[in-house]
């Protein structure tokens, strides 16, 4: 039985509009009516063709950030789970391996795969899943608002490894989403500074909203430093340089963006001669996802602010496009199926 339309990225940008089956659940599986699907620079990098062979499989229907309702659950899933709110995990992981025994299942020994990269993703009305990966919203929750948590739980992955004691220094490097979202998931550590940094200073207030103290263009940093705890998000060249530059000796670096290969990179010698402890952030585990979903429940982080436009899924190019401009004007870019 059809199901309305799909996106359909047939290669690196080829893409149509596929008539859509809804797969039923199999065992162990809920299959969810997507509420919204979020765009951000993976998804960019998937249309251009720019992402690295293993992170990417064509033809695939894209979408990764996403939010929706479960509307039929398979064999061995509770029956009341029919009909909540919900968003789920990306990567399925094999729950087998040694990586998957310790909570690790980002780095899952089986292979990567993942939900909108290598498996059928949520720009579509309906999605099917392994419901282990699911996390239950409040019945109240704003869907449009939690379409934002799958980069929530990326950064609150690094605000776990980032491990903020209150009366701590803490800057932000990136005033993108994933830079608001660290903002509002570190201020709950009660820092006593939190300093955000970016390359565009009109989103100065948003990022008081989100719980910055303060902001600074990224070129004008000179002069600042001894923070104990610095996030990187901006995942652009130079920025992870200039990251550990606003450490204090034996502070700690988060490092979430994916870098080009050109621009400057760290010093191995700064970061030993400074005792720099560094931790890298690739997706989000279980617990992060718990993190991110509980300060959305109780009302510690609200992204809503963070989403500028809203389409329908006919216009899938145009949302990547829009969501590669950069512009002030500009912050997360939702399709609605």
């Amino acid at each position: 039985m059809s199901g309305g339309t799909a996106v359909l990225l047939d290669a690196p940008g080829t893409v149509r509009l596929a008539p859509h089956t809804p797969r039923p659940p199999g065992p162990g599986e809920a299959q969810v009516r997507v509420h919204a699907a979020g765009i951000c620079g993976s998804d960019r990098e998937l249309y251009l063709g720019s992402r690295p062979a293993p992170y990417a499989r064509y033809p695939v229907t894209p979408g990764h950030e996403w939010s929706g309702t479960v509307a039929e659950v398979g064999a061995g899933v509770p029956e009341p789970l029919a009909g909540r709110k919900v968003v789920g995990e990306g990567f399925r992981n094999c729950q087998v391996c040694a990586r998957c025994r310790t909570g690790e299942t980002t780095l899952c020994a089986a292979g990567y795969a993942e939900t909108g990269f290598t498996e059928p993703g949520a720009m579509a009305p309906t999605l099917t899943l392994p419901a282990r990966l699911l996390h239950l919203l409040p019945d109240e929750a704003d869907l449009d608002a939690a379409a934002l948590l799958e980069p929530a739980a990326c950064v609150a992955a690094a605000a776990l490894r980032a491990g903020v004691r209150p009366g701590d220094r803490v800057a932000v490097v990136g005033d993108g989403t994933l830079g608001m979202l660290a903002l509002g998931l570190l201020a709950a550590g009660s820092p006593a500074e939190l300093l955000a940094t970016g390359a565009r200073p009109e989103r100065a207030a948003l990022a008081t909203a989100f719980g910055a103290t303060g902001y600074r263009h990224h070129q004008e940093t000179d002069g600042l430093g001894g923070y104990d705890v610095v996030v990187e998000a901006a995942g652009a060249a130079g920025s992870a340089r200039q990251a550990a530059g606003l450490l204090r000796r034996g502070g700690r670096l988060v490092l979430t963006g994916l870098p080009p290969a050109a621009g400057p990179g760290l010093d191995p010698a700064a970061l030993v001669l400074a005792q720099t402890e560094v931790r890298t952030v690739f997706g989000a585990p279980p617990a992060a996802w718990a993190h991110a979903v509980r300060a959305f429940a109780c009302g510690l982080l609200d992204p809503l602010p963070l989403v500028t436009h809203r389409m329908p899924l006919r216009d899938y190019e145009k949302a990547v496009a829009l969501a590669g401009d950069g512009g002030p004007a500009v912050g997360k870019v939702l399709l609605h199926p």
